[in-house]
């Protein structure tokens, strides 16, 4: 009978994948070690059926996950496009995750970086060949289209997760791990022998999102795996699946690497009885990473001050178009990243920034209302063919959504008012709304309006339109900003005003390049630099501060 692979083995595995993340991170060219489309060429001709009866044989049971139920199983997830699932899940006890995680954590702090490395890249490995049925499990608790779920859900978080890996293992590597110090004091010499030991912080507790589950946990999961901290996954009660599929996998390749499985631990609950407070409050609680509504987000500020905290939240993501060089593809572009998963992306564009006057084109000169028919024509044409709508806007993860599309509709002038779409049957969905407001009027659009909601501004020219949208940047927060200009002096001016706001900016996207997207290995996603959240994704502060290097000295 052949013995699993000892962690030092699969870090020879997959040595090769590692060192080439590590070279895309320096270069920031496009890679990816994880094909993000969903082809039988590629995953096998029986993978997408495999991967939707895996699914299926999941539904109405309880998932199988060998950790303690203390009490009743839980679990109630619906999916936004009708389906119940009817999985329950182990019901956690805070005292228990917390002391099975402190009786792993020495094991895991004191291997190897490399067992750790391997262990990290096995489980992207076998998470990547489970692909299809993540997908499964992200579009039927999230909403997003099958496609949209396959890659974001499946390769695009896998490469976000061994981006965090590479990361780590290159703060790892900055310093020896020993050394022989001489220092020459006159006739004599002083020698001493040193090491430097990689702590890591503690218990790392990972709040997961809504809407995308595993992208948005994944870098946080595997930073804190590859520095040495064991890990408790607190999923949304709307989408538990996705990341308990994730620790299943994670609990198998560390028990077969012989470590304790309680290394990775999953902590469901409900929205009426949440856990979430409880276990960030916890003093044996290392770091905390949360994605997800700016409430909870400053909860987490004004009360976690034992751990180091990671946080994500809203933002008011600007576009600021003071002209176009092809006003179409402007307008298609921008129909496409107000429309994709129905603007429930944290990078999606909410604020238009548009000059009262109008804006020059290469159709001639647009008015204001002008602009705003084009854009409106521009995404109905985009969702004129119904199945295509479906696949690009996906359902509404949340009913509150809906809620928030019939508030936002008496804020304004309504330009293009938000619809079902045709033929989606029981699913919950809803088109673009874009409603055009005064600049004064900073009430309607100064908070992020989650959903497919966007403001048109009118505002008295293109530096006002500048001025506030990067103001409202810094003071509100934002993910992502764009901008639509021919001037280059005007350009130089946005560049510097988005950066000072900490707003990765996008200029004259047209084409298959969205503001929405966000490359591993490439972009940097989140600042750290205003209120849409304190960290970023994947720099060197994500993972450094997971942990410390102490220093060990030795007379020789």
């Amino acid at each position: 009978m052949l013995q699993p692979p000892t962690a030092e083995a699969l870090f020879e595995r997959h040595r090769a994948t590692l060192e080439q993340a590590l070279e895309a991170l320096r270069s920031r060219s496009h890679w990816s070690a994880y094909p993000d489309l969903p082809s039988s060429k590629i995953y096998g001709e029986t993978a997408k059926a495999d991967g939707e009866a895996a699914f299926r044989a999941l539904l109405g049971g309880p998932f199988p996950l060998d950790q303690a139920s203390h009490g009743a199983p839980i679990g109630a997830e619906v999916s936004p496009w009708g389906l119940e699932l009817g999985i329950t899940y182990p019901r956690p006890d805070t005292e228990a995750l917390v002391s099975a995680a402190r009786r792993a954590a020495d094991t895991w702090a004191e291997a190897s970086a490399e067992a750790r490395a391997g262990v990290a890249l096995e489980i992207l490995a076998r998470l990547n060949r489970e692909s299809f049925l993540l997908a499964n499990a992200v579009m039927h608790t999230t909403g997003q289209g099958f496609v949209m779920a396959f890659q974001a859900g499946g390769p695009h978080a896998q490469d976000r997760g061994l981006e965090a890996v590479a990361m780590a293992w290159a703060e790892l590597s900055r310093l020896p791990r020993a050394a022989r110090w001489e220092k020459p004091a006159g006739k004599t010499t002083l020698v001493l022998n040193k090491e430097w030991l990689a702590i890591p912080r503690g218990i790392a507790l990972i709040i997961g999102c809504s809407t995308f589950p595993t992208w948005n946990a994944y870098p946080a999961l595997f930073a804190s795996l590859a520095v040495g901290n064991v890990a408790i996954i607190k999923p949304h009660p709307n989408a538990i699946l996705p990341l308990a599929l994730t620790v299943r996998t994670a609990r198998a390749v560390l028990r077969e690497a012989g470590f304790d499985p309680d290394i990775v631990q999953l902590a469901a609950d409900t929205p009426e009885a949440p856990i979430a407070q409880r276990l960030a409050l916890h003093p044996a609680i290392g770091t905390v990473d949360f994605t997800g509504s700016p409430g909870f987000s400053r909860w987490l500020e004004q009360n976690v001050r034992h751990a180091r905290l990671f946080t994500e939240a809203a933002g008011v993501n600007p576009v600021v178009i003071a002209a176009a060089h092809d006003l179409r593809a402007m307008c298609a572009n921008l129909a496409f990243s107000l429309s994709l998963y129905s603007g429930q992306m944290c990078t999606a564009p909410q604020n238009l920034f548009i000059p009262a006057a109008g804006i020059e084109t290469n159709e001639g000169r647009k008015s204001f209302d002008e602009v705003a028919r084009n854009i409106a024509a521009a995404i109905d044409s985009l969702l004129a063919d119904p199945a295509r709508a479906q696949s690009v806007c996906g359902a509404i993860a949340s009913p509150a959504t809906l809620e928030r599309v019939a508030d936002c509709r008496r804020l304004g002038r309504i330009v293009r008012d938000s619809a079902p779409l045709p033929q989606a049957g029981n699913a919950r969905t809803a088109t673009p709304l874009l409603v055009a407001v005064e600049a004064e009027n900073e009430a309607a659009y100064g908070e992020e309006r989650f959903g497919p909601i966007a403001f048109l501004i009118r505002c008295r020219d293109a530096e006002e339109a500048l001025a506030r949208a990067a103001r409202m940047a810094a003071e509100r927060g934002a993910i992502t900003a764009a901008l639509y200009a021919t001037d280059e002096g005007f350009i130089a001016r946005a560049k510097r005003a988005f950066a000072r706001a900490g707003a990765p900016l996008a200029i004259n996207l047209t084409g298959e390049v969205f503001v929405n997207q966000s490359a591993a290995f490439s972009d940097l996603h989140v600042s750290g630099l205003n209120p849409a959240g304190n960290a970023t994704l994947t720099d060197a502060n994500f993972v450094a501060d997971r942990f410390r290097f102490v220093t060990i000295k030795r007379a020789a």
